[in-house]
Parts: C-alpha cells; structure tokens; sequence
C-alpha cells in the first residue's frame, strides 16, 4: 500500500451504513470515490467482511446477502486475510480493551496499515489512543 495516500479501515458500521443508506453512507462513499480514483485506500479485514455478511443475511435474508457481496466485490476494498499476525494483533487488542472481537480486527488492522478507522461504533472510544477514528454520523432514532 503507498505511503502516498490516506489508509482507511472498515468496520461493520461503517459497510451497513453504506449499504443501508444510513447518514454515514455519504462519507463512506466519499472514500470510496476516493480509492477508486487512487487517492486512498480502503481496507477491510475477512473477519469485518464476515460480520457484514452474518448481519445481512440475519436481517435481511440470504438473497440480500448474496447481493450484498456481489456488490461489495465490486467496490475498491482491499480485503486483507485474517492471518496468524493479524489474528495475533487483534487477539492483544482485545485482551487490553473492552471492544468487540471483530473489532478489534478492524483496530489490528488500522495498526497495521497506519490508517484511520471509519466508524460509528461507540466501542471505538476505548481505543482512540492507539488508532485514529474517523467518527461516522450515528443513524437517528425513529
């Protein structure tokens, strides 16, 4: 990944808020736009890819699951493999802090690559000292 450009991580929030429509979505898409046109890059670990995948199709059904990937695969996302360095980071990250595992994948990950965590997720406050956070637009309640 170059140097050059900002590094951006996914996390669940950040993905369903994109593909939800949510008020995050216009920053997510921003980055995106963004990658596309070799000005960033977006990053995603297997363990967040998953997490959207299981939200989806829990919510939703397996047919908007499946679409879902469909487009995602589409999208300028690096998807990094949960390898045993990574799975070893995001293990430390969450012996130390009181977030989600998948979480702390995205937080290895953000480690990692020097980038900034997209999201929305409150939990990200415990680790905004390690990893720099993006705060995304929270959904208002109905």
């Amino acid at each position: 990944m170059s140097a050059d450009v900002p590094i951006f991580v996914l996390d669940s929030f950040a993905l369903l808020a994109y593909f939800e429509a949510e008020p995050a979505a216009a920053r997510v898409k921003e980055v995106l736009v963004q990658a596309a046109s070799g000005r960033a890059t977006v990053v995603l670990s297997t363990v967040n890819f998953g997490e959207v995948v299981y939200i989806t199709e829990r919510e939703r059904g397996l047919a908007t699951a499946q679409t879902m990937i469909g487009a995602l695969d589409q999208l300028p996302i690096t998807l990094v493999d949960a390898d045993r360095d990574l799975a070893l980071a995001a293990a430390h990250v969450k012996a130390h802090h009181s977030v989600a595992y998948a979480d702390a994948y995205a937080i290895a990950l953000a480690e990692q690559n020097v980038g900034a965590v997209l999201t929305g997720d409150p939990e990200f406050k415990a680790v905004e000292h390690l990893v720099t956070v993006e705060w995304l637009p929270q959904r208002t309640p109905d």
